[in-house]
This record gives C-alpha cells, structure tokens and sequence, in this order.
C-alpha cells in the first residue's frame, strides 16, 4: 500500500504531486527546491522588474533546498542519514562546486550515493532541485 506525504511545512508543489511517496520501508521524495515555506521567496534570487533573473545565490539556494528535503523527510519519519540516494539538478554546472561544498554540510563520510546532472532549467526560476530515497530504519 501507497502512502502519499503532502508536509504541511514544506513549500507547496507546482504541480499535481506529492512531496513524498511512502512504500513498506522506502520513502520516495519529490524534486525539492529551495523556496520558503511561508513566502515562497528563492534565497538569494534577485529579479528584475519583468521577473527575469539578475542574480542567484546557489550556496543560498543549496542550503535552503536541503533544509526543504529535510523537513519532508522528517515528516516521513526518516532523517538525512537514512538517504540511500540523492540526485541534484542544477542550472550551471559551473555551481558544482560552490553546490558541493554545501552539500557536505548535510552529510558526514557516510554519504549516500549521488548523481548531479545539468539542466536547461527548472521551474519556478530555481537554481537547485534535489530528489532522493531513504529507508526507514527497522
């Protein structure tokens, strides 16, 4: 049996999706992105008066994205440490680094398996979106 998560702290999805999908012991969270719960505001992102992107904060961006899936797993009853899998969209490849060293932030020598890959973009004018699969401890 299926066990849809929609958190009721973590920012709303774009789309028509959970935030995260629960089967027997694995947790399946959705694409998260960095924007604020209470203001749906991007850290960092500074737009012109159109609402084209000037500048961005992807250390900003990174963090807040973590924190977002942290929440939605702890909703799920799991913790970083119990992520098995991550993978990490980002809009400028040249980030990975800056992207990389916050990341370690989040996660000891014990970290889970990870791909990053560079996409065109990402909706709702992000830098940053990372999905992962936890287990639940037994």
């Amino acid at each position: 049996m299926l066990e849809h998560l929609i958190s009721r702290t973590a920012p709303r999805p774009l789309g028509k999706y959970s935030h995260a999908v629960i089967y027997k012991d694995l947790v399946f969270v959705c694409g998260m992105g960095p924007r604020d719960f209470e203001t749906d505001a991007v850290p960092g992102l500074v737009l012109d008066e159109k609402g084209l992107r000037l500048d961005y904060d992807i250390e900003a961006e990174t963090r807040a994205t973590l924190q977002n899936l942290r929440t939605v797993l702890d909703e799920a009853g799991v913790d970083l440490k119990d992520v098995v899998e991550m993978n990490v969209f980002l809009t400028n490849m040249n980030d990975f680094s800056k992207m990389n060293r916050v990341y370690a932030e989040f996660f000891d020598e014990k970290a889970p398996v990870r791909t990053t890959l560079g996409v065109a973009s990402l909706p709702g004018n992000i830098s940053v979106e990372m999905k992962a699969i936890a287990v639940r401890p037994s």
